[in-house]
């Protein structure tokens, strides 16, 4: 493969919320559909998305979601990252070298992982155009056709939530993440009311936000046992490893670190420290595809569960999708898609095929769908970074 790497186009981009997003969020709890304590309004998502073209005219894309309060970074402070150094470790190379790539930015900038991640994400779609396969098959082969979904249910009042579970039970869904937090009795009342209406025809994820205390979330955690619970996600603020360890020694349900797992050594410590007992991926976590699939081995050989979720837009839905088809045999919990949901455009071309609460996986090569460029002139909030 004669492919070199030529320049890369950085469009930081803002996608609103749906109107019906929007109203539902208003209707929630804090205005957020969930129990983080930001104070800034949400009103959409913040997206970076890489463009990588190579000396041949192929194209390979990557895409990152950016939202403060989680990542900590803006998409204008991510794009100064790769512009101020991270770039010229891409240009020339051929994007098959893809380690040699990744080890080149580890040794030369600490961290960034999210940074790190886009670009490595943006060469393996690279990769499936020059080679004419698709990411799956690049990531371990197609071990599936379809995958399964779960639904986000924001925290609100039971009746808010319970009626969006039946909606969504409705188009076929049969995993739902709930987000709690207002307190252990309403957090019971929450998901009792859900487990008593749909019994044991639905799988419940729970997502506290950092909500608690250690102690109260082990109080708040073994309340909610009975209701058969897959895991449960960032009980404690995202830097206390410590409480989320004393937490998961003190309950029965498996812990996952979303908010504080960043990077791959964060995992492995979480792990090694008996913090969690879930792994989360997305583009942003642990950055890419290459460290994802690291995560993915490590998580398989402990004996961990896996989960993939996010509200990205279409490129990440799409690698998503292909990871989770790639390593089918590894993840039990269904993939959370959630941004053609809730975002009012995905910035691809034609939309990816969700049905009976399953999604196709993408055909072609690379992600198998195609970035909108009139899409992507909307939406931009500055004009794109091109770098050579």
């Amino acid at each position: 493969m004669n492919s070199k790497i030529k320049s890369i186009k950085l469009t930081p981009v803002h996608v609103p919320f749906k109107p019906a997003v929007k109203k539902a969020m208003a209707e929630s709890e804090g205005g957020l559909g969930m129990a983080i304590g930001a104070e800034e309004a949400w009103l959409g998502g913040d997206f970076v998305i890489c463009q990588i073209f190579d000396n041949q005219g192929n194209m390979g894309v990557g895409e990152v979601f950016l939202w403060l309060p989680e990542t900590g970074i803006s998409p204008e402070q991510l794009i100064s990252t790769i512009k101020s150094g991270l770039y010229k470790y891409l240009i020339g190379e051929n994007p098959f070298n893809i380690r040699k790539i990744n080890y080149r930015m580890d040794i030369n900038l600490a961290r960034n992982d999210v940074a790190k991640g886009l670009l490595d994400m943006a060469c393996y779609d690279l990769m499936g155009q020059v080679a004419n396969l698709s990411a799956c098959e690049l990531m371990g082969g197609r071990c599936a056709e379809t995958i399964p979904l779960a639904a986000l249910i924001p925290l609100g009042s039971p009746m808010l939530m319970k009626g969006l579970v039946r909606s969504y039970y409705k188009k076929g869904y049969r995993t739902f993440r709930l987000k709690l937090g207002k307190g252990i009795q309403d957090d019971v009342e929450i998901v009792s009311m859900i487990r008593k209406t749909f019994a044991h025809e639905i799988r419940l994820r729970v997502d506290y936000n950092q909500a608690y205390t250690p102690a109260q979330a082990i109080q708040a955690i073994n309340a909610i046992e009975p209701f058969q619970i897959d895991y449960v996600e960032q009980p404690v603020r995202i830097d206390d490893y410590i409480g989320m360890a004393r937490v998961q020694r003190n309950v029965k349900i498996p812990l996952l670190s979303h908010e504080g797992c960043f990077s791959l050594q964060d995992f492995i410590t979480l792990v090694e420290m008996g913090a969690v007992k879930v792994l989360g991926i997305n583009s942003e976590r642990p950055g890419g595809v290459s460290k994802a699939l690291d995560a993915l081995i490590y998580a398989r050989i402990r004996g961990l569960g896996i989960v993939l979720h996010n509200q990205p837009l279409g490129i990440s839905s799409a690698f998503q999708l292909h990871l989770h088809a790639s390593h089918y045999y590894s993840i039990e919990h269904a993939t959370e898609l959630f941004g053609q949901e809730m975002l009012e455009d995905d910035l691809i071309v034609k939309p990816l095929e969700i049905f009976n609460g399953k999604a196709k996986i993408p055909e072609g090569q690379g992600w198998g769908v195609k970035l909108d460029e009139s899409a992507l002139e909307k939406y931009a909030v500055a004009p794109p970074e091109y770098l050579e």
